[in-house]
């Protein structure tokens, strides 16, 4: 009976990570009511690598596939990429990042996350932005993480219309609706 629950437990934490890679062993043991040692213990024997290298990798596979824009462009730590459909970065917002008074983030770095996302998810050598529809829609604290998800939703001629949803923990905080274009024909002028 225990070898049964074991597997399923893991086949939990597996299917837990796939859907939200950036989990904590807290955050896991919390959610499938273990201790942190079980998760630990689990991670290892699956070859589950730890959070922070789980992330490591996860960026340099998605470095290495950036097109329009460099790795050193890319605002927050980009985590995965599918160039030409998806990407998926990571930022943590940081004292740099917020009004002194209110400690609530500063707008133009949510935006600048989502709009380099949006960049680096375009299989073409150049591209730039071309109309950005924003939306905040609470505001962002000092160390939140926030996760941006982009997604190519259709492309016309150079023209590329792309969603970018950033979430924290809990919730959505910002969306944007952004036309991206390339500008390959500029090239060979």
């Amino acid at each position: 009976m225990a070898r049964i629950q074991k597997k399923i437990r893991q086949e939990h934490l597996q299917e837990k990570l796939i859907n939200t890679p950036f989990l904590t062993d807290e955050e896991l043991a919390a959610h499938l009511n273990v201790s942190v040692q079980t998760i630990r213990l689990d991670r290892l024997e699956l070859g589950i690598p730890e959070l922070r290298e789980r992330t490591k990798l996860m960026a340099e596979e998605a470095r290495n596939k950036l097109k329009s824009i460099s790795s050193a462009d890319v605002v927050g730590e980009l985590i995965d990429l599918e160039l030409g459909r998806s990407g998926i970065s990571l930022m943590t917002v940081t004292p740099d990042m917020v009004f002194e008074k209110t400690k609530v983030a500063r707008g133009h770095y949510v935006f600048a996350q989502a709009n380099s996302l949006a960049l680096a998810i375009i299989d073409a050598p150049i591209a730039v932005t071309g109309v950005a529809n924003v939306k905040y829609k609470i505001a962002v604290h000092e160390s939140e993480k926030l996760v941006a998800k982009a997604e190519i939703i259709k492309k016309r001629g150079n023209k590329y219309f792309i969603w970018v949803k950033t979430r924290n923990d809990k919730q959505e905080v910002f969306r944007a609706k952004f036309i991206m274009v390339s500008l390959e024909a500029d090239l060979h002028k």
